[in-house]
């Protein structure tokens, strides 16, 4: 049996990457009634007031599940894209949950790529059969939003004592590595956010990225039981992180 081609293997990816983004809504919805079940033990609010939660959260599957099935793709990508960044700035300016600065970063930085993701599906990237000429403005618009969620891990390794703990406690080498990695994502965040070599950037990212969700964002111990993270909190950053990991698949395959 012939090895498949190197064409075929970025396919391959191609698609997963689709695949996980256009799955993202599914997991978001989920995870944000289970946190907001895990607050309603404590009598603590939701970051969205009740009635336009169920809105939010309708509006969401809606946008995943037509993007799932394929149908009108690049539109319901938009609007999901449009529904996350409302979400995330009625979650903001709402002000019902008190949120540490360095949680905040994390959590809206993140929502912000995912967005960012969303836009360069609507752009057209991705599509094994593409019979429209793809938008280059929403995919470099979605490259500078995922640009700025790397600035962010930038700032955060260097000024959030939580952020630089976990990663001084997983990466050998100790301060010197982490310097060599807020480097390193300071010149993904430079190729993100200038459009320069976008594919050779978004494949180191996609190699990182796995890596950060594992042992980074995986440490549950560390996020829950000492930053006092709420368990679903953090479930629900993983799942961002992942959505980021399938924008950038597409990005490093169909760039």
């Amino acid at each position: 049996m012939a090895a498949p081609s190197r064409k075929q293997v970025l396919k391959f990816l191609c698609q997963f990457g689709a695949f996980i983004l256009t799955r993202f809504g599914f997991w978001n919805c989920f995870s944000m009634l289970m946190l907001f079940a895990e607050r309603a033990d404590a009598k603590r609010k939701p970051d969205i007031q009740v009635p336009y939660l169920y809105v939010d959260m309708g509006a969401a599957v809606l946008c995943a599940s037509f993007m799932s099935f394929g149908v009108k793709r690049r539109w319901f990508a938009l609007a999901a894209a449009m529904q996350l960044a409302v979400s995330t700035y009625a979650s903001y300016i709402g002000e019902q949950v008190h949120y540490g600065d360095w949680l905040k970063v994390r959590m809206y930085s993140r929502s912000l790529a995912v967005v960012g993701g969303f836009l360069v599906l609507a752009s057209g990237a991705g599509e094994v059969y593409r019979q429209k000429h793809r938008t280059r403005s929403l995919q470099s618009t979605g490259q500078v939003f995922i640009g700025v969620y790397l600035i962010c891990m930038v700032y955060s390794l260097q000024h959030s004592k939580e952020d630089r703990q976990v990663f001084l406690s997983h990466i050998p080498g100790g301060e010197v590595t982490l310097m060599l990695m807020v480097l390193l994502f300071g010149v993904l965040a430079l190729a993100f956010l200038s459009g320069w070599y976008i594919r050779l950037a978004a494949q180191v990212l996609a190699t990182v990225l796995p890596l950060v969700i594992l042992f980074i964002d995986g440490n549950m111990g560390y996020w829950h039981h000492t930053r006092k993270v709420e368990f679903w909190n953090q479930m629900k950053l993983i799942g961002h992180n992942v959505g980021i990991f399938g924008a950038v698949l597409i990005l490093a395959t169909d760039g």
